[in-house]
């Protein structure tokens, strides 16, 4: 049964990010639950799931900035159709507008450090830490990088 009461945006860039995210399928299940993620040539998918689709933004492309700010639009689109209480991510890059105005739109933002980043942060992470609600990391070397964050243990 879902708990109708708060509202959960999951929201990951395509390939690692978003299987790492899909982890949590458990609490997508048990609250009202959306996924924002990369649009690639394989569309994601989950039953019972409301996904919405960014630009894919790679930092080394001229269009890095120009798709960010299409990103920020849709962002805006996607926080007044769906109105979110929480919104956890696993980052990358395509996912930091939407991060950045769930914030000024009054939602709480979840991140989670990447698995995969065993003795150092990431960039989105580095990042999004000063605006994070709550930030957990998957290995304790990484506690030294973030002192308030949480480690809990990996979620695979």
């Amino acid at each position: 049964m879902k708990n109708e009461k708060l509202k959960l945006c999951f929201a990951a860039s395509s390939g690692g990010h978003l299987e790492e995210l899909m982890m949590l399928r458990p609490l997508m299940g048990r609250y009202d639950s959306f996924i924002v993620t990369e649009r690639t040539l394989y569309e994601a998918s989950e039953e019972g799931i409301r996904f919405y689709y960014l630009q894919q933004v790679n930092r080394r492309e001229k269009s890095c900035f120009l798709r960010l700010l299409a990103n920020a639009f849709l962002s805006l689109r996607i926080l007044s159709a769906e109105q979110p209480d929480v919104v956890i991510t696993t980052g990358v890059l395509a996912v930091i507008p939407l991060c950045l105005l769930s914030r000024i739109w009054g939602a709480k933002l979840v991140f989670i450090e990447s698995y995969a980043n065993v003795h150092s942060p990431t960039r989105t992470g580095k990042f999004l830490y000063r605006f994070a609600d709550r930030f957990y990391v998957q290995w304790p070397e990484l506690l030294e990088f973030y002192p308030g964050a949480v480690y809990l243990g990996g979620i695979y």
